[in-house]
């Protein structure tokens, strides 16, 4: 196939395109389906101050699109300009353009929709006597009856561009994208009621939640009651920058991102950013592939933020990106590190009534001794006076890590694995460094023999008697689980997924910990230096952020206009590619922060470390054993999950377990 070219005398000369061209031309970018309509005048009806809006679909917003608000309306002399291309009441001038708050403010939605579409407006002011209609394809402004506010609407949408209109999907399947584009909306503004009618059917319907419980009423009447209870509330503050909202547990991570939900002052937002951040705060307690979820609502200075990058306006740029990566991350991170077992303590017990009421007259007490026989089966269990507080603490430092042999070294300090086999006995097996406290009859651990990296830190607040929220060990099963009892019920709890991301955490404190002059990672400086071929953008990036790379660990410099050379590295990653790691870590740089390579990368060798030094299964544990590590898993940040992203502990509620029984029935 050949192009031909057109002969120089029939070229045409330069002209004005005739403003209904122009209008078609900016629809093709501003309405791409009957979904960017609803969109757009849902917008505009929210910078009304529209409490209430109802839209109604016909034909999935083929044939009719309307939407009704409440808000202040439009004056009669202004309906007529309001269709004319870049006429807006939002913005006035340049300054008012770089700090705008609107949802809306370029002033080519009505002009486009109505180039392509039978447009009708319809809006009446406070004070007026009568509504005004004005006919968007005639001009024509009469007298109509509506109360105060706008009503928009939208007939044949793209009949007078058959071929857009012939590239629209199914009558359902725009309908799902005009609910969803509703759904945004009503996410960031539970101050505002929501109605969708479809074909004259009430299809979704969201009412007006006010008061500070009001995003949490709507984030459940929208997303599920299944979001918030498998999610946790976001609170963070970073100078100019507030991030609120509620992220999803790492259990209820879905197979698609279709529960991820980013707003910048109030606007839906895909922001490679914000999206990046997030999930870099997931990376340690995901399994596989899975996306989280997360409803995150982020407050800034508006000149702070570009929102004039797209005209769909979905798409954000911001001054600072690598404060706000920053910021969501540690937002998520902040989130998810306190242990869920905490909030187990918080709930109110069964009472005995209730038991009673329920599952018949209550049990007797079992005997405080430290075992008893019933049905021919002999049970073990510590006396109130076996449990105390931990005695495990983070070290606050530990030496960088030059080869493998040193990192097995301290391993073996924070865990002692059984030198003869499983033959051994309680008395002959060595403590582990998990180890609470020793057993009641036998002498307390001198304080001159606890090891240097457990002896610095605080030691923990014990618990109440009872209250552990992981409960006290009961048993261990097949050598792999851990039976707890608590208040609510049975803990099950994966013993080798728990102490592998409670070694992690700690080697990963041992290694983070704040030097004096600031977090710093400690680098080794290589004896030959790694060069490389650089592009003009890695080179610029490693002498703008020569400071933040050396904050990482990493010394690049430049040795011509197009080679880099790698002259040291972190010191946990010296045997690993410094050319590569250079290599990730200047294009990170460039878009996002950085330290998310260096951190990755370590953390994938500490997860390596802390799996070979967790304490495998069939390995037989004493109750005290299995008590000091439920302790630990309370104190531990995400705990919840080993370092590939497993539970490790699972809650059985009486009421769980009186429905396998069919108990109460």
């Amino acid at each position: 196939m050949t192009l031909q070219q057109t002969p120089a005398s029939a070229r045409r000369p330069i002209r004005e395109l005739p403003d209904e061209l122009i209008s078609q031309i900016a629809a093709g970018e501003v309405v791409e389906r009957p979904a960017s309509v609803v969109r757009e005048l849902v917008d505009n009806a929210m910078d009304a101050g529209a409490r209430s809006i109802t839209l109604r679909l016909m034909g999935g917003g083929t044939r009719l699109i309307s939407v009704e608000d409440d808000g202040g309306g439009i004056a009669p002399d202004e309906l007529a300009t309001a269709l004319k291309r870049h006429a807006t009441s939002k913005i006035g001038n340049l300054d008012e353009l770089e700090s705008v708050m609107t949802m809306g403010f370029r002033g080519e939605a009505l002009a486009a929709i109505n180039s392509v579409s039978e447009l009708t407006l319809l809006s009446r002011m406070d004070g007026q006597p009568t509504a005004f209609a004005l006919d968007g394809r005639t001009g024509e402004i009469r007298p109509a009856a509506r109360a105060v506010g706008t009503t928009v609407e939208v007939k044949e949408l793209f009949f007078s561009t058959p071929a857009r209109r012939k590239f629209l999907k199914s009558d359902s399947t725009e309908l799902a994208h005009c609910i969803e584009a509703v759904r945004r909306h009503a996410l960031a503004r539970p101050d505002v009621g929501f109605a969708i009618w479809h074909e004259g059917k009430l299809v979704e319907q969201w009412r007006v939640h006010p008061g500070a419980a009001g995003l949490e009423q709507r984030l459940a009447d929208v997303l599920g009651e299944e979001f918030v209870a498998q999610s946790i509330a976001v609170a963070y503050n970073a100078g100019p920058l507030k991030v609120i909202g509620r992220a999803g547990l790492p259990d209820a991570a879905r197979s698609r991102p279709d529960h991820q939900f980013a707003y910048v002052n109030g606007r839906f937002v895909r922001d490679k950013v914000v999206m990046h951040g997030a999930r870099s705060a997931y990376e340690d307690v995901l399994h596989g592939h899975k996306q989280p979820a997360y409803a995150l609502f982020m407050e800034i200075d508006p000149t702070l933020v570009d929102v004039n990058v797209h005209p769909t306006k979905i798409e954000v740029r911001f001054r600072d990106s690598r404060a706000v990566h920053q910021a969501v991350r540690h937002a998520l991170e902040k989130a998810l590190a306190a242990p869920r077992s905490q909030n187990l303590s918080d709930e109110p017990p069964t009472s005995a009534s209730d038991f009673e009421l329920k599952n018949g007259p209550a049990p007797k007490a079992l005997p405080e001794s430290a075992s008893w026989q019933q049905g021919g089966m002999a049970f073990e269990r510590p006396g109130p006076s076996t449990f105390s507080a931990p005695t495990y603490k983070p070290a606050d430092f530990v030496r960088p890590r030059v080869d493998g042999e040193q990192a097995m070294a301290d391993l073996k300090a924070l865990w002692n694995p059984p030198e003869r086999g499983e033959s051994l006995s309680a008395q002959e097996r060595p403590t582990p460094a998990w180890l609470p406290v020793a057993r009641a009859e036998t002498a307390p651990v001198p304080a001159d023999t606890v090891s240097s990296a457990t002896a610095s830190l605080p030691e923990p607040t014990p618990l109440p008697a009872g209250d552990w929220p992981l409960g006290r060990a009961i048993a261990q099963l097949h050598g792999v689980y851990i039976l707890a009892e608590n208040k609510q019920g049975l803990v099950v709890v994966d013993m080798h997924a728990a102490h592998e991301r409670i070694v992690y955490e700690r080697l990963k404190n041992q290694l983070n910990t704040p030097g004096s002059e600031g977090p710093r990672i400690a680098s080794q400086p290589l004896l030959i230096p790694a060069t490389f071929a650089a592009n003009p953008t890695e080179v610029a990036t490693a002498e703008s952020c020569a400071e933040a790379l050396e904050q990482l660990g990493l010394e690049i410099s430049p040795l011509s206009a197009k080679t880099l050379a790698v002259r040291a590295v972190p010191t946990s990653l010296a045997q690993g590619d410094a050319v590569e790691l250079a290599r990730s870590v200047l294009a990170e740089l460039c878009q996002h922060d950085a330290s998310t390579v260096v951190q990755r990368a370590q953390n994938e060798i500490l997860a390596t470390m802390a799996c070979h030094g967790a304490v495998r299964a069939n390995r037989r544990l004493t109750l005290d054993e299995m008590n000091g590590l439920l302790r630990q898993m309370e104190e531990t940040e995400r705990s919840d999950q080993c370092n590939h992203g497993r539970p490790t502990w699972r809650q059985m509620t009486m009421r769980d377990l009186d429905a396998l029984f069919l108990r109460g029935r």
